[in-house]
């Protein structure tokens, strides 16, 4: 488990930049807004995946503070979702239990997911690390650094089937009014970490804000949200696990002129996917076409997650909210405990 610890003026505001999901553009909405929830059929394709008649669900609302809620993970062992809340703990919501806290401290760790083994891998923007949480609780730190300069504040990860980890590194310095130091990165990567832990690669680093990233269910694309373009691109992997940077294009344009920009994403296991935008939730199909959007009424949509025993309930966060939808298609499943 993470110990506490202090942390400089610097640090916090940093924190609370990189906490807050970096969302550009972002707003909060009235209560009357939040009450037209509804799902937007914007192709026929949509009854596929989701009727435009399920309910949208508030599990959990007001959950105000400085940061957004964030990380969604569904823990397939223990039947509940963890995430990160708006005072940077992890939360546990079990259906039918409610919410509550699973952990005290999480050095404002936003994107989590688990690795081949089930265990816990994490994105310590405090820290400016990327870590693991081994079966006993330790942690152990897979990477800090790159060339000798620390990183800036990764944000969202991924773990690709044959070990390896890519995440995301935007720089929130300039969010938290201090440019970056002499000692720092000058540029927001996305990263690649060997399936060994011995190389840690700079795939690309012309984003101006990376943050969410998913792979298709094939494993042969890479999508990467621009939240202050916003936009996401898609990149198709070599068989070296790098990008074929010459296939970099942009999957969807997801502006608007309703709050809410892509942030955290999620695929399922047809290929489609579930991201946010200006107004709600977006679910696109595997050509970037936007097939329909969930208006949930909060400002943002910070992140999501498939969970549930058949992985066909969509959890999403939003800056104050953790909310809920089912879907016809089971997302793509997260590896769960794997003992050697």
């Amino acid at each position: 488990m993470g110990t506490q610890r202090a942390f400089s003026r610097r640090q916090m505001l940093a924190m609370s930049a990189a906490a807050g999901s970096l969302a550009v553009g972002d707003g909060y909405r009235s209560a009357g807004a939040q009450a037209a929830k509804r799902i937007e059929r914007l192709d026929p394709a949509l009854d596929q995946i989701v009727s435009a008649s399920e309910p949208i669900v508030d599990l959990a609302t007001n959950l105000g503070g400085t940061a957004n809620v964030e990380g969604p993970l569904w823990w397939k062992e223990g039947g509940y979702l963890l995430f990160r809340g708006t005072d940077l703990k992890r939360w546990k919501y079990a259906p039918a239990q409610g919410i509550s806290v699973f952990k005290e401290n999480t050095n404002a760790a936003n994107g989590i997911t688990r690795d081949m083994q089930g265990r816990l891998v994490a994105c310590e923007a405090a820290t400016r690390r990327v870590v693991r949480e081994e079966y006993d609780g330790s942690i152990t730190v897979l990477a800090s650094s790159f060339q000798g300069r620390p990183l800036n504040f990764p944000n969202d990860i991924v773990v690709k089937s044959d070990g390896a980890i890519y995440f995301t590194d935007p720089w929130a310095g300039p969010r938290a009014q201090e440019p970056p130091g002499q000692s720092d990165l000058s540029f927001a990567g996305v990263f690649r970490l060997s399936s060994d832990r011995g190389t840690l690669t700079l795939l690309v680093d012309n984003f101006l804000t990376p943050n969410g990233l998913a792979f298709s269910p094939d494993e042969r694309v890479l999508y990467v949200n621009d939240s202050q373009r916003r936009h996401i691109r898609a990149f198709d992997l070599q068989p070296n696990g790098t990008l074929a940077r010459q296939t970099d294009r942009v999957f969807a344009d997801l502006s608007g002129p309703d709050p809410g920009v892509p942030d955290g994403m999620k695929v399922d296991s047809a290929g489609n996917v579930f991201c946010g935008g200006a107004g709600g939730l977006y679910i696109l199909d595997p050509t970037g076409k936007k097939l329909g959007r969930i208006v949930h009424g909060f400002g943002n949509t910070a992140n999501v997650a498939f969970g549930g025993d058949d992985w066909k309930t969509v959890y999403f966060c939003t800056r104050t909210s953790l909310g809920s939808f089912k879907v016809k298609i089971a997302g793509v499943q997260v590896p769960t405990e794997r003992r050697s």
